[in-house]
């Protein structure tokens, strides 16, 4: 399952945690609390209807609205976390009294005057006791490490093999020790060096997040010690240090604000991604350690002001040590390619002892006895070796590495940054993608389309425009709502280049209501006449933004009207935000006339209907408000002090008059719809997690292909019953076929709250869904119920199999992806595109080296131990087919281009859709293998016949009881051998053809055709192996030692025969594959 967020979105998953143990300093970011199954009564209240009339709020509520988006639920399991050196452990956030005790609380605690500082001996105590103001980097375990490095995958059967290699030619060996023995030990153990360099090099690809955090800390920081303001490395910083926090500086430590300029704010985009900085303050602003504003977090930045701070936690018990370290922490359990190779492994494993096991027994009930000379102790185990040597491609290892290294550079250049090699096949086998709307599915460019105001009175920005310039009835109103818009807003305009059109820098709501404003009337002159006291700003907290102002002007402009009874000393609360969320705070509206009239259940009802109205469209909708505020209102003091001011705005924003609504529109990206089609073909699911009203987020999916039903065809909460059982529920059917009939659901947050299992259950078996309005606590529910891959959210991104951010998004997010979409959307069809590809080759280059080196290497030891034949093939020909010759052939298939049909199938199924299953292992062994294997032996056998006079009587059933010399014997057999060496060699020319494709034709997918089926890697590394082959059968220091020899040239052409007829057999097979789909043939195909 993959998911996408949007940076607008994205901080409030990054900054929501939860455990389920113990709780802790530090948030858990891979676990989510469960979703309430009843709603408390405060949900209740927020759910009603905005045509019951408006709600009262208590003034000192400072939130109204839906959710909490940095509700952070600071409690952690038990597993997963070290205490720093000589730290006492905190075993609950909620124990944590640093941000509600008092400056002078917290310093007496700490034992320190804010004046003078720590003592220089205390801060050196407690820096030796607690240890260096640093993230610990993860333990390395280099001999952990080195072992898996050396003994993982094959290797421990290969280091078996060369310890029986190395007994075999002393002690075992003696009086007469054998050359070859020796050779072929140390060739097993180059061969485990080579595989242990490649998984080393796999690892340390994938170990670059922890120094890149590490980069984000400051290097020195001002500390006050011994009453002396000093400059010390940020290292060296205990708790209780005294810190003093300037313009531009990031914070060093997690720290209690203990005095603070009225202008301090900080950046925390780096751990939430939330673009407006964060205001500090001395008292506690919120019960919650993460969210209260009298606490700056390590990592942040100082975007103005100054202030002085205590430490109260350091290195990894700090907020941002505990991101970096979930951020750098491996991965739980295995990735699906992971999975499949260790499972292949274990197969081969047990095929291969199983093997040997049966050779013992054979030998000591039956061949020692009956044939006591034919096979020593020596022989007997150069014979198991060959087993293993026979059953496990050595190749493999190395062949996958390599594969996946070339598959991610080949996404990178499709702008998709692949940070672990292991997860670069995962993305292929996704099958559902929850993404983000505004700036994912759509462009984030928002443009005023519609507005409203009074009794139902609708108009277009056009007809709006033309009723201003009439100056008819509504005209007044249309300038409220453009003077408002151009007066609550923090976007600017750029300065004007020529006649270039001036471009708009800010938030893409503020920019789209900008706009509009401008066309009203001049931004700048309506702005001119205001001064900015204070504000609010918009986030998803609050619902809401909020601007205090005041005019000099002795007239009253702009959204000042005659019935406000302004005066020149009282000043303008304007006001924008959500519909549902604001229309509670609201007791008066706006009529056509501009006069100022009282709210009743009709007039909200109209609200209601237009809001809905636009949102159906796929609009977003805000309601303009303002209110006069008198001068006795405000304490004068209030205005000096930003916290305060925040606080008390706050605490006024209701009884406000309603001027109008504006509808924007974001459109969607112009590739959006396609790549949502490409992905519905693919079989994969896609839906929608938004926290934009229900309807805008259905308009939406409308648009782009994710839902398709008619409206009155979607599905909500009221139509899933409660309490269905869950074994009563049948799943998602993964085979469905494309154009049939599918379900759409939408759901909004609230619903989700009041959710049954049972209810969940039912969710999931929805082709089409939507999820608006939704929480960070809901996101991550969402990507936990698929559990799948998430997206762009350091929480999501360490739950999921596979990660995915998508660039531009928060630091830690994007060093806690896999994979990062460096460019947009649509990227993700090129990514699925790849991922399957990736398994696909993998699955061929399995199947390629199967047949010669194991099944065809296989085939000579058991005709040596049950026919008493002499070994076609040495146990050294054996490594060198495995991990020389086959290895370029195998990576060349990497660079197989997909068959037509990749992105019409459906996602692998991880638990049937196997890297090697029972299809490819039997196409290996008895299509591919068994033929290679019988014109391997057949050369054998006529080279003994015609080239030494050996007729194949003379060998067969004999266990060496023959009258033949065995000078003569020797040299035949190893000529023999080689003849079956090159045989392999050169059919597998064929077999590399036949495992191109898996249904389409040699000539259909030509690798000297166009760019869609060109593989011109293939013929060089079937050259390559050609040529491997002859360098070590006919140079001659290398024939004395491995005993090879060089062979006649009529045993070059030979081989090419039988590939013909192997290829020609193949090629008839997918013909009736591709004719007849559902035949037996075609269920049994690999």
């Amino acid at each position: 399952m993959a998911s996408f967020y949007s940076e607008d979105e994205k901080s409030d998953i990054e900054s929501t945690a939860a455990g389920r143990d113990t709780p802790r300093y530090v948030p858990n970011l891979t676990s989510i609390p469960a979703m309430p199954t009843t709603p408390t009564q405060q949900q209740l209240e927020r759910s009603m209807s905005l045509t019951t009339g408006p709600a009262k709020i208590d003034p000192k509520v400072k939130m109204a609205g839906d959710f909490r988006t940095l509700s952070i639920h600071v409690t952690d399991t038990k597993e997963g976390f070290n205490n720093p050196k000589g730290q006492k452990q905190i075993t609950d956030i909620s124990a944590l009294e640093w941000h509600t005790l008092s400056a002078t609380e917290v310093c007496t605690r700490f034992g320190v005057s804010d004046k003078v500082g720590l003592d220089g001996p205390i801060a050196a105590r407690r820096l030796a006791k607690n240890g260096k103001n640093v993230i610990t980097p993860p333990p390395n375990r280099w001999l952990s490490k080195i072992f898996w490095y050396i003994f993982g995958g094959f290797g421990s059967l290969l280091f078996v093999a060369s310890i029986i290699c190395f007994v075999a030619w002393k002690p075992l060996g003696e009086p007469a020790p054998q050359a070859p023995n020796l050779a072929l030990a140390i060739v097993l153990l180059v061969v485990i060096a080579v595989q242990a360099i490649f998984n080393a090099w796999q690892d340390f690809s994938t170990s670059r997040v922890m120094a890149s955090i590490s980069g984000m800390l400051p290097a020195d920081v001002l500390v006050i010690r011994d009453g002396h303001t000093s400059k010390i490395p940020a290292t060296e910083l205990v708790t209780g240090d005294i810190v003093k926090i300037t313009l531009g500086s990031k914070v060093p430590a997690d720290m209690r604000v203990l005095s603070c300029s009225s202008d301090l704010r900080f950046d925390r985009s780096i751990l939430t991604g939330e673009s407006n900085p964060i205001s500090a303050s001395v008292d506690a602003t919120d019960p919650n350690f993460m969210e209260t504003k009298n606490i700056c977090l390590q990592g942040t930045l100082c975007t103005s002001g100054s202030g002085l701070g205590v430490v109260v936690g350091t290195g990894d018990f700090t907020v941002f040590g505990r991101i970096a370290k979930q951020a750098s922490s491996e991965r739980t359990g295995r990735t699906g390619l992971q999975t499949e190779i260790l499972r292949f492994v274990l197969i081969i494993a047990s095929m291969a002892l199983a093997v040997a096991i049966l050779i013992i027994i054979l030998w000591g009930a039956w061949l020692r006895r009956d044939h006591p000379g034919f096979l020593s102790v020596s022989a007997l185990l150069v014979d198991c070796v060959s087993v293993m040597v026979a059953f496990i491609p050595e190749g493999l290892p190395v062949a996958v590495t390599l594969s996946l290294t070339i598959i991610a550079n080949a996404m990178r250049k499709s702008n998709i940054l692949c940070k672990s090699l292991s997860t670069v096949e995962s993305l292929g086998s996704v099958d559902v993608i929850a993404s983000d709307k505004t700036g994912t599915l759509t462009l984030n460019v928002m443009t005023a389309v519609n507005v409203a105001f009074g009794v139902e009175n609708r108009y277009s920005v056009d007809e709006a425009l033309e009723l201003v310039r009439k100056d008819v009835n509504g005209a007044e109103c249309v300038k409220a709502l453009a003077a408002i818009a151009a007066v609550c807003n923090d976007a600017e305009f750029e300065s004007s280049k020529g006649d270039e059109p001036r471009k708009i820098n800010g938030d893409a709501t503020d920019v789209g209501i900008l706009g509009f404003s401008e066309k009203v009337s001049p931004v700048s002159d309506t702005r001119s006449h205001w001064r900015e006291c204070g504000k609010v700003a918009f986030n998803s907290k609050n619902k809401f933004a909020i601007k205090l102002v005041k005019t000099d002007s002795d007239r009253s402009p702009m959204p000042i009207c005659p019935s406000d009874n302004f005066h020149v000393s009282d000043y303008l609360l304007a006001v924008k935000g959500a519909p549902d969320v604001l229309s509670r705070r609201c007791s008066q509206y706006m009529d056509s006339d501009g006069t100022t009239r009282s709210l009743n259940d009709a007039i909200l009802a109209g609200i209601s209907a237009t809001q809905e109205e636009y949102a159906s469209r796929g609009q977003r909708v805000l309601l303009i408000a303002k209110k006069i505020i008198r001068a006795e209102e405000l304490d004068k003091n209030s205005l000096s002090d930003a916290n305060a001011l925040e606080e008390r705005l706050i605490a006024l924003n209701v009884d406000l008059v309603i001027v109008g609504l504006i509808a924007l529109v974001d459109p969607p990206k112009p590739d959006t719809a396609h790549t949502v089609s490409v992905c519905r073909r693919a079989g994969i699911r896609i839906g929608m997690v938004t926290g934009d009203f229900s309807l805008t987020a259905m308009a939406i999916a409308q648009q782009v292909g994710i839902i398709t039903n008619p409206i009155s065809q979607v599905k909500h909460l009221t139509d899933l019953p409660k309490d269905i059982p869950l074994d009563q529920i049948a799943p998602f059917d993964r085979t469905k076929e494309l154009g049939g009939p599918v379900k759409s659901l939408v759901l909004s947050g609230q619903e989700m709250m009041t959710m049954t299992e049972s209810q969940w259950a039912q969710t999931m078996t929805f082709d089409e869904l939507v999820f608006a309005r939704t929480s960070p606590q809901q996101k991550l529910q969402i990507v936990r119920t698929f559990q799948g891959a998430g997206f762009n959210d350091a929480p999501a991104l360490k739950q999921a199999d596979v990660g995915v951010a998508v660039a531009g998004g928060s630091e830690v997010a994007m060093e806690a992806a896999d994979l990062v979409l460096l460019s947009n959307f649509s990227d993700i069809i090129q990514g699925i595109l790849m991922g399957r590809l990736c398994f696909e080759n993998l699955k061929k280059t399995v199947l390629y080296l199967l047949p010669a080196g194991s099944w065809s290497e296989l085939m000579p030891v058991v005709f040596n131990v049950l026919c008493g034949l002499p070994q076609a093939l040495s146990s050294i020909q054996m490594i060198l087919i495995c991990v020389a010759t086959d290895i370029g052939p195998a990576l060349s298939l990497v660079f197989e281009k997909p068959e037509a049909d990749l992105l019409l199938r459906k996602p692998r199924d991880r638990k049937k859709d196997r890297l090697a299953d029972v299809k490819l292992i039997c196409h290996a062994y008895f299509f591919i293998g068994m033929l290679e294997s019988l014109a391997a032996m057949a050369g054998c056998v006529r080279s003994l016949d015609r080239g030494s006079g050996i007729h194949f009587s003379q060998l067969w059933l004999k266990y060496g009881g023959t009258d033949i010399d065995p000078g003569v014997l020797a040299e035949a057999t190893n000529e023999a051998q080689s003849i079956y060496f090159f045989t392999l060699i050169m059919m597998q020319w064929a077999n590399l053809l036949c495992t191109r494709t898996r249904r389409m034709s040699l000539f259909q997918q030509n690798p000297l055709g166009g760019p869609n089926t060109r593989n011109l890697y293939l013929f060089p590394a079937m050259i390559g192996a050609l040529v491997i082959g002859i360098f070590f059968s006919y140079v001659q220091p290398i024939q004395n030692v491995f005993l090879t020899r060089g062979i006649k040239a009529q045993y070059f052409f030979l081989p090419l025969a039988y590939g013909f007829v192997i290829l020609f057999a193949d090629e008839c097979r997918k013909w009736w594959i591709r004719k007849y789909p559902q035949s037996l043939l075609a269920r049994i195909a690999w």
